[in-house]
């Protein structure tokens, strides 16, 4: 797969997913807007009750002292009134039917009649009149009442017209009529004197607006009398969150699918910066194999030339050309073989106590002839008073070796090549060595890949450099293998510095 589609289905990835979850924040912004909305209807029509109640009371409270300073008795009334006019005509009505009287009997039936209808009318009048009067003497006192309300209910005390438990249980009564039964605090603020009273919990310093609530009590009162409830709920947080923990799975799932496409697009990078790292890796390998096959190729075909054969000089030349083209090939090939060494968790190796500035120093004599081909000198310094330490001895030759491999295939092509191989004791219980040069250094960007396998640093139009990028992962994996540290130093077009710290043997 291309880098570009690589990357275009990355670019398309995180829109749809940053797309995916700004719907799913405004929508629980929305959420928490309207469920805010509804929690403060809720409270305010309760406030609203609450005041409604205090107004009734205070009503209450004016009419019943006004009915017990003027003693008023209400007036009963029955039908004893109305039982003798009803008997009178039930008993008329009876001899009428009976038929036990005649026509005189009817006259004096008539009369009565008249007489019984005329009596019903006059106590019905007077029954009238009495109606009449309770109702306006009541009229009369209900708008008295209204007057004293007016004129004199707000020079009561506010703790007597909304004492502290009516109010507390006025709220508590409409909070849970409206679907709100949780804890609440509260307090009484005049306007005048400041805070009336408060419930233990309110905290009337709190800066949080939201969530205090206001409603103003007896609104017909003054204005510099005014007097105020504030109601507060210490849970408001829990139960907004608890109508929209629906929405933490959406969360978490959106958060793992996030981290899945992370670690897919890294791995999709990975490997194709891995898949062009072997390609190089087969080019490199080719040309290095190809390289001392073709020269092995063309001695053995001199060698059948029996001019050749005839001069014993050539053919030892010939047999010399065909020996270190042959070690060359075998070096490569172990060079390769290595990578194998990466596939495994546990790579074999034959520990033994060995000393290691004996081990630098013969790997050095052997390798300054390479050094002094291209004019340049290594430089020793095994001041470390004991270096006894516990390693592979096949292995770390090779370590050594790669590493003055590569000060000599990066050196300056215009500066004299100096390598400086040292070592010293760290801590009484470390053996640090280091291999530095003058060489044309590693880039920052470049530094913290280096030991990674099949990463080679590019070295610009130089073809001279050839390798498989194994050699400091071999190094690495070498050094971690026994128990030791790596790490590099280097500033770019003046050199490299490699310190590697090895436990000693006590």
């Amino acid at each position: 797969m291309k880098k570009s589609i690589i990357w275009l289905l990355t670019i398309v990835m995180a829109c749809a997913f940053v797309g995916f979850i700004y719907v799913q924040i405004t929508y629980m912004e929305n959420m928490i807007d309207m469920r805010n909305e509804q929690f403060s209807e809720s409270v305010m029509r309760s406030l609203n009750s609450v005041s409604s109640q205090l107004e009734q009371d205070e009503t209450k409270y004016f009419l019943e002292e006004d009915i017990a300073d003027l003693g008023v008795l209400y007036p009963k009334l029955t039908n004893s009134d109305f039982s003798y006019s009803i008997k009178g005509n039930e008993s008329s009505q009876q001899i009428l039917n009976n038929g036990e009287l005649g026509s005189a009997a009817n006259i004096a039936a008539d009369s009565e009649k008249e007489h019984s209808n005329q009596s019903f009318q006059d106590r019905y009048q007077s029954v009238q009149e009495t109606l009449k009067g309770q109702y306006l003497y009541q009229r009369g006192l209900l708008n008295e009442v209204i007057l004293k309300i007016l004129n004199q209910s707000s020079n009561r005390p506010i703790e007597e017209r909304a004492d502290s438990a009516t109010v507390h249980e006025y709220l508590h009564q409409n909070l849970q009529s409206n679907g709100l039964d949780i804890p609440f605090e509260f307090a009484l603020v005049n306007r005048s004197a400041g805070l009336v009273y408060k419930s233990i919990g309110f905290d009337t310093e709190s800066t949080n607006r939201h969530n205090v609530y206001t409603q103003v009590l007896f609104p017909n009162d003054p204005i510099g009398r005014m007097t105020y409830l504030k109601v507060s709920f210490p849970t408001k947080k829990n139960i907004i969150f608890s109508s929209i923990k629906f929405m933490i799975p959406s969360f978490v799932f959106s958060f793992i699918l996030l981290v899945i496409f992370i670690v897919t697009i890294t791995i999709a990078f990975r490997e194709k910066r891995l898949t062009e790292m072997k390609n190089d890796f087969i080019n490199n390998m080719t040309h290095e194999f190809k390289t001392p096959i073709s020269t092995i190729s063309l001695a053995a075909q001199m060698l059948n030339d029996d001019s050749v054969r005839k001069s014993p000089e050539m053919s030892k030349h010939l047999s010399g050309v065909i020996n270190d083209e042959t070690k060359r090939l075998r070096f490569q090939v172990e060079k390769v073989l290595q990578m194998s060494m990466f596939n495994r968790q546990k790579a074999t190796l034959r520990i033994q106590p060995l000393d290691a500035n004996n081990l630098i120093n013969n790997v050095v004599n052997t390798f300054k002839i390479k050094v002094e081909k291209y004019g340049g000198a290594i430089e020793t310094h095994l001041d470390a008073p004991n270096s006894e330490v516990n390693v592979d001895e096949m292995h770390f030759t090779n370590v050594i070796f790669n590493l003055l491999d590569n000060a000599v295939k990066y050196r300056k092509e215009d500066t004299p090549l100096h390598i400086k191989v040292a070592t010293r004791v760290h801590n009484e219980n470390t053996l640090v060595i280091t291999i530095s040069d003058n060489g044309i250094g590693i880039k920052k960007e470049d530094l913290k890949r280096i030991f990674q396998k099949f990463y080679r640093v590019s070295t610009g139009n130089r073809h001279d450099v050839k390798g498989f990028g194994l050699g400091l992962a071999y190094v690495h994996k070498m050094i971690t293998e026994l128990k030791g540290e790596i790490s590099a130093e280097s500033e770019y077009n003046k050199g490299s510095n490699f310190i590697i710290k090895l436990p000693l043997i006590n």
